[in-house]
């Protein structure tokens, strides 16, 4: 079956189960199963001779060899916008910073900004962006942290 079309290799499998079907009955039926009474929707004629068989075993022949078209490749989901936004202001904006806020929120906010900001869960054209959004959030944090810290060394915070 190797150098042949799809179709050939089809038809050389039909003729030898055909050959099978005729060696399995009796000699005398031998011409009776060759003989075509009429034409089924489909048919498949090999040769010459009077072999013929149903669209059924026609269709199931071919669909041995057919194989699965590979799916399309996916598009790509868009860009999230928020990873676009890399300097520190912006950060500072998506931080939601006002000089408020206790230690413990800044660590909850810190946790929150890196659920949606890590780098591991960007796209791998977006991961620098996040790299360095992760950079600036952690530099903004740790700088109002120590803040807090100094302010209240000096009695200024509470």
């Amino acid at each position: 079956m190797f150098g042949m079309t799809v179709f050939e290799s089809v038809l050389e499998r039909l003729k030898a189960e055909a050959r099978e079907a005729a060696e399995d009955l009796p000699a005398d039926d031998e011409d009776i199963a060759m003989e075509v009474r009429g034409l089924p929707a489909g048919f498949a004629g090999l040769g010459m001779g009077k072999t013929f068989v149903s669209a059924p075993q026609a269709a199931a022949a071919y669909l041995d060899l057919y194989e699965e078209p590979a799916p399309p490749p996916e598009e790509p989901p868009p860009a999230p916008p928020h990873l676009l936004r890399t300097a520190p202001e912006e950060v500072a904006e998506d931080l939601a910073l006002t000089g408020r806020e206790s230690v413990e929120d800044l660590l909850a906010r810190r946790r929150a900004f890196a659920r949606d900001n890590h780098p591991d869960r960007a796209p791998a054209d977006l991961r620098t962006n996040a790299t360095l959004r992760m950079k600036i959030a952690n530099m903004l944090i740790d700088e109002t942290i120590r803040r807090i810290e100094v302010e209240r060394s000096l009695g200024l915070r509470g």
